[in-house]
Order: structure tokens, then sequence, then C-alpha cells
């Protein structure tokens, strides 16, 4: 990782002399400066260059210092300002801070003094851009389940997520949807040591529209398209020294794949309408539930790029591959402040989850809202778990349990007519909350006409 301590600099001045020594002398420190006359060759430069810091002369030909502090506020350039005149007073002092200048100094001053005002500036920038990364990390749905699971298919899991993680290579995340892609990545990110102190950024690429997903991923400038009317930061940029986990690459469209492919293999990239270069270190996660080997022969996603994010490659089992850990997730979804009967555990653990673990978690939090205080029966469940076909499961719905259910929907039907249909005194009559009495009247198909 670079020297925090260093930045890029812009030093804008029309005294060729001071601009030479001010420039000799940040070269001397490490840094690393770029130099321009005047306000137009200062222009010119922010358009290939992203600075950290830049020097302004308030006084020049042309566009002056203010003035050209004002076009970067209007164009969206996040670079911290400092403005030097040889003739100070209050009035220009206020206007340039007020404008957004990080400081304001008087000629002459010590070289090592403007030194130190950079320095000062360089970490204002780099505090309030972690401070945007994070900001965009909590507007993100966060993840509420860590990996769980002891299943050999788990367990060989865990084991490549050891080994990937600590090496910043790009790793291929392969499985259905609702394995939980997006969890291994988090351990991915979580294993690749300083890099984990920074973002974990992620975009799915089906859940946006064709036409947005570069600008996601990119950024654009104000006026780069219709409704751009602000500057946007790209996720790149927001992940910058962390990592990028993008979700659904196969739904990538073909025109971004390039630029895609660029920025992977040297850093650089550009926001959409601009002309300006910019550099990031990024690592790449990315995932799919399609079969990428076989949409690179059809033509629909570039073979250079699928080896380029295809270095290390997990496949993740679906949920009725790995045995007991359905009953593991069962119990850390509930938590100890839920019960279940046996027979909705028996239940779950037949079911064959085409949905997987995002299914099984539905499931559960839609039986925590139907359930009557913290205990959940079998009445609670979707109704393909209850009813499932026992040749896709292994729970065996015998001819007792069909003539149970035949007795206890005539004791329903029964009831409710004694009651002249007033489902909350049948309720009562029966000992059952009344949200349980229109469950079973759902589950039985129990029409009005039985009861009225």
């Amino acid at each position: 990782m670079p020297d925090s301590t260093l930045f890029n600099l812009l030093i804008v001045e029309d005294d060729d002399s001071f601009r030479e020594m001010a420039v000799q002398w940040m070269r001397r420190k490490g840094h690393q400066v770029a130099e321009a006359a005047n306000g137009q060759e200062a222009l010119k430069q922010f358009e290939k260059t992203h600075f950290q810091v830049a020097i302004f002369d308030m006084n020049m030909p042309g566009i002056s210092g203010l003035e050209l502090l004002q076009r970067l506020n209007s164009e969206g350039i996040d670079t911290e300002i400092i403005i030097l005149t040889g003739q100070a007073t209050v009035e220009n002092a206020v206007d340039s801070m007020k404008m957004g200048a990080f400081d304001y100094l008087t000629k002459p001053f010590p070289l090592g003094e403007l030194e130190h005002r950079c320095q000062m500036a360089s970490d204002r920038w780099v505090l309030q851009k972690e401070n945007r990364q994070l900001k965009e990390v909590i507007k993100r749905n966060q993840l509420r389940y860590v990996m769980v699971g002891k299943s050999q298919p788990m367990q060989e899991i865990e084991r490549l997520i050891s080994r990937v993680g600590p090496t910043d290579k790009a790793v291929l995340i392969q499985g259905e949807s609702g394995t939980g892609k997006e969890l291994v990545a988090q351990a991915i990110h979580e294993a690749s040591g300083t890099r984990s102190e920074k973002p974990l950024v992620t975009i799915n690429c089906a859940a946006l529209p064709e036409q947005l997903v570069e600008s996601e991923l990119f950024g654009h400038e104000q006026g780069a398209f219709t409704g751009a009317s602000a500057a946007k930061t790209g996720l790149f940029e927001v992940a910058d020294h962390g990592t990028l986990f993008i979700d659904e690459i196969g739904e990538l469209p073909l025109f971004i794949q390039p630029k895609l492919l660029r920025v992977l293999e040297d850093g650089s990239f550009r926001r959409v309408g601009s002309h300006r270069e910019q550099q990031v270190d990024v690592r790449i996660i990315t995932a799919t539930n399609r079969d990428l080997a076989q949409e690179v022969a059809d033509g629909n996603f570039r073979e250079d790029l699928f080896y380029r994010i295809n270095v290390m490659s997990l496949i993740l089992p679906p949920l009725r591959e790995r045995g007991d850990d359905v009953d593991l997730l069962i119990d850390h979804i509930l938590d100890n402040s839920w019960q279940i009967e046996e027979d909705a555990r028996t239940a779950l653990l037949a079911y064959h989850w085409p949905g997987n673990i995002r299914q099984l978690i539905n499931a559960l939090e839609r039986a925590m809202i139907l359930a009557d205080g913290h205990l959940i029966t079998i009445e609670d469940l979707p109704h393909e778990i209850i009813d499932q076909n026992p040749q896709e499961s292994r729970l065996i719905i015998n001819s007792d349990i069909k003539r149970l259910d035949s007795i206890e929907k005539a004791h329903i039907v029964d009831v409710l007519r004694q009651e002249s249909g007033n489902k909350a005194r049948a309720a009562r009559t029966l000992g059952i909350h009344r949200r349980k009495l229109y469950r079973l009247i759902e589950r039985f198909e129990i029409d009005e006409t039985l009861y009225r």
C-alpha cells in the first residue's frame, strides 16, 4: 500500500520561478507533482488526473484562482484547494474559504510550511473519502446471517476461503440462487488481510437497468446523460483499497465488459462522460448462477474477461445437498427466543428447498409473523412445505394423518356452524387464536357455504 504521508499535487502558478522552486521541493520529498502556468492549463490537467491537493495562485491572467475553484466546485471535482496570494486581505481569505478552499496562504512563506499545509489537506481528503466509502456501504444491504454449516461440502468451502482469502486474487463464486454467495464474498473479504479494513461494496447486475450498470460501476460526470444532474462517484472509487463484489456478473452487458476488463488489468478507468483517467486498487469477487463457460461459447460473455475473473472458482452446494446443515440453520435463524414443534421441524428438514437458504429464511420469517407467541407450529409454515410431495421429500404423509386432517376439518366446520360463522367466538370455543383459525380455514380450504 502506498505511503499515506505522500500525495499527488497540482501547482497552478503564473510565476515561473516560484512554481519551479515549489515543484522541485515537493518532488524531492517524494510527492507526485504536476504543474500549470494558468487556469486553462490547470483544467486540462484535471481532465487527465485526479489530484488530492491543488495549489492555486489567486491572481492569474485569464482564469483567477477563485474562478478556477468555482469551476471545480460546479463540476464536482473533490480536490482540496489551497489559495496563494501576494496581497492578503481578510475579504479574499473569507471568500476563498466560503467557496470551499481548504486553506489560504500569503506570500512569501517557507516551502516547508506549504508542504505542511498540503499534508493537512491530503489528510482531510483521505478522511472524507473514507467517510464517503462508509456511507455508501451503510446504504447497501448488510449481511444478516453468518455462514453456518458442518457438512462436508461446507467444510471444503471454508477450507478454500482460508486459502484464497489472503491471496488478493479474483474469485468467481458459482451456485444456485439463494445459496449464500454474498456471505462467501464477505468471508473472503474478511480473510484478505489489510484490505478487510476497507469496504466490501456490492452491486447486483441483475437488479439494475442495463443503462445504469456502467454509471454504478464507474460513476459519471454532471451532464453525462439525461438525468445526470450531478456528478456521481462509482463503486470502484467507493471500494478503493477494499473489495468490490459483482453479483450476477453473467447479466453484465457486453458493451461494459471491455471497460471492466481494463480496470481489472491495470486499475484504470474513466467516469461516464469524462476524459480523466482514475486509478484504483480494488479486489474483485464475482458471482453467478449461470454457466459462464457456456455463455462464452454462446457469445454472451467475453472469454478474456471470463479467465480474468476466474482465477479461483468456488462452487456452492445447494441446500438439499447439505444434510444436517438445515437443522443448524433453523436454530441459527430462530435464535434462543423461539421454539419450534417437532412436526414443523420434521417438515422443514424433509423439504427439498429449491430456493435454498433464501427460501428457508423466508419460510421461517413468515412463520414468526404468523405464530402465536414464540412457538412455531406446522400450521405456521407455507403450504408448499406442509403439503409437499412425498416423492420429493423424506416426510411420510400416511393415511392416518390424512384421516386426522379430515376429522380436524370436520370439527372446525361443526364449531363454525354452532357459532353461526362468527370466527372470533369459534376460535374461543376451539381454544385457539383467531389468526390460527384463519390459517386452518385457508389450509383446509373451508368454504363459507359449509357453515353459513
